[in-house]
């Protein structure tokens, strides 16, 4: 029995996890590198496993870079099922298409060029059609629900208080070499979030999965991210220009329309109710139609009693959803006011290219930031306060207001984590940290090993860990940053030296000579310097 790290170690997107066991191989997720952690992954080899060779695959919500790669799993001969939940199936069944026509329409433009530069074409990781064909692979399970997914193996999701349907995995795993307990905490969300409901309570495990993506850091508490969004709602319609909002398709366009609702509800933002809205993104209107869905269990007290109101809790008179490209267009040409919401979040792709390319040098216009932005990505160079940037190969200077909410975010931050895992009891053996930027991964591990005792490691990507040997495959454990090596070496060595010269002291039996302390701090060397990263 092992778990092997495939993807989301020591990086925030690409998550995937194996867990071999004699009676086969599953997978937690089968996600797609995204931003930075594209440019360092082979699409030529973007698996390190043969796929026939996967039983199963559980899927912790439908992000992509949980769920991306799941069409070129299939693809290449993968036969087993994708367990999640109905709300999660649902979702890929038009983000895992959308992904597909994203791969066939870059594979194109990269093909124009090649072609020009008499270079051989190349063909997309998959298509819609690659996508849509996957489909039929998956299989739902409610939260709560036990399913022997494996002989041996048995799966339960719990609410992870991401996305609408996104989940926590309980594995229960028996075999030749004994059994254990592993969780799969998926992407943890925060606390009072509309629609959905908090993240879930596991008290029991072997060995933890956990995610870090905020692990250095606490999201602002003394910014209310409703208050902060009304403000930047009212400053917009007052400076009477556009308020362009990046947003992420799923999830979090649906969480702004439920507060630019409540605005609506309350009478919060003088003249709101004369703005247009649109939500222009086939994808974001496709998406928010599943949130509309019979999903009662799935969703949060609040939002159950607004419906119980007869509201519509994702709708208002002034709200638009863009289908077609001229329909896209012609919200550039709109005069006044006009509150823009769309993808990509982190502006890599899709429409909001084009938004920003009308809207960032505009100094009445507002872009406002809602989520998680990676490094390289072109959301990531605005909110580093980059002065002009690139987009279709066109300087565009930035003369419009950059605003950030981070408040919003679907991740919870440091403590948000530590109080998920403090729920723990006993404590798990082990703790693998993933999911997160190298240096967040190494401080996040490293305050739960201070703060709570826990075993915690990074494990670099293609690591292994045989549960049954308790051990990392073939002796090579993760290295523990250089800074927090010296801090314990130095430690180590004064306890060394102390008992050292206690021996010393009492003599007899105990004295130790020159030679072997000698020894010993050669060998205590030895231990020590490899670890240093």
């Amino acid at each position: 029995m092992r778990i092997r790290f495939l993807g989301a170690a020591r990086a925030v997107t690409g998550s995937c996890h194996m867990i071999e066991t004699d009676n086969g191989n599953l997978l937690v997720d089968c996600g797609m590198h995204q931003g930075r952690d594209q440019h360092d992954w082979n699409p030529l080899a973007p698996f390190g496993f043969n796929p026939p060779e996967i039983k199963c695959v559980l899927l912790t919500h439908s992000h992509i870079d949980h769920s991306g790669l799941i069409p070129l799993l299939v693809k290449n001969g993968f036969t087993g099922k994708v367990y999640c939940t109905g709300p999660t199936a649902d979702l890929c069944s038009i983000m895992l298409p959308d992904s597909g026509y994203i791969q066939e329409m870059e594979a194109e433009q990269r093909n124009r060029k090649r072609l020009r530069a008499g270079k051989q074409p190349v063909e997309p990781l998959y298509t819609a059609a690659d996508a849509d064909a996957c489909l039929g692979s998956f299989a739902r399970l409610d939260y709560g629900e036990t399913a022997e997914v494996l002989p041996g193996v048995r799966a339960r999701f719990g609410e992870a208080g991401h996305l609408l349907g996104s989940s926590t995995v309980e594995l229960w795993v028996e075999d030749a070499h004994g059994d254990a307990k592993l969780v799969f905490s998926g992407d943890i969300g925060t606390y009072n979030r509309p629609i959905i409901n908090d993240p879930g309570v596991i008290t029991e495990a072997d060995y933890v999965v956990m995610e870090s993506t905020y692990g250095d850091r606490l999201h602002d508490m003394h910014c209310d991210a409703k208050k902060q969004f009304r403000e930047i709602v009212r400053s917009a319609i007052a400076k009477g220009g556009n308020l362009v909002i990046p947003s992420f398709a799923v999830g979090r366009t649906q969480e702004l329309l439920y507060d630019l609702k409540i605005m609506m509800l309350g009478g919060d933002v003088p003249g709101l109710d004369k703005v247009p809205i649109y939500v222009d993104s086939p994808l974001a209107t496709r998406a928010t139609e599943i949130f509309r869905k019979d999903y009662y269990k799935y969703y949060d007290p609040e939002t159950m009693a607004l419906m119980a109101r007869g509201e519509d809790p994702l709708n208002m008179p002034n709200l638009q959803f863009s289908e077609t490209t001229d329909q896209s267009r012609a919200i550039n040409e709109a005069e006044g006011t006009n509150i823009i919401i769309s993808a990509s979040g982190m502006c890599e792709a899709g429409r909001i290219r084009h938004h920003l390319k009308h809207n960032l040098w505009r100094e009445e216009a507002t872009v406002l930031f809602v989520g998680y932005q990676a490094e390289n990505t072109l959301g990531r160079l605005l909110l580093d306060g980059a002065r002009s940037v690139k987009i279709f190969g066109e300087e565009i200077f930035v003369r419009a207001r950059i605003c950030n909410i981070p408040g919003y975010s679907g991740h919870a931050d440091r403590d948000g984590l530590i109080e998920w895992i403090k729920a723990f009891d006993p404590k798990p053996r082990k703790v693998f940290v993933v999911h997160g930027e190298s240096a967040v991964c190494d401080v996040f591990a490293k305050a739960l090993r201070d703060r709570l005792g826990l075993d915690a490691a990074v494990p670099d990507e293609g690591m292994c860990y045989d549960i049954a040997m308790e051990a990392w495959e073939g002796g090579r454990a993760p290295k523990v940053p250089a800074e927090e090596t010296l801090l314990r070496m130095e430690g180590a060595l004064r306890d060394l030296i102390r008992d050292g010269s206690r021996a010393i002291r009492e003599g007899g039996e105990k004295a130790v000579s020159a030679q072997q302390m000698q020894e010993e701090l050669e060998r205590f060397l030895g231990r020590w310097m490899g670890r240093i990263a």
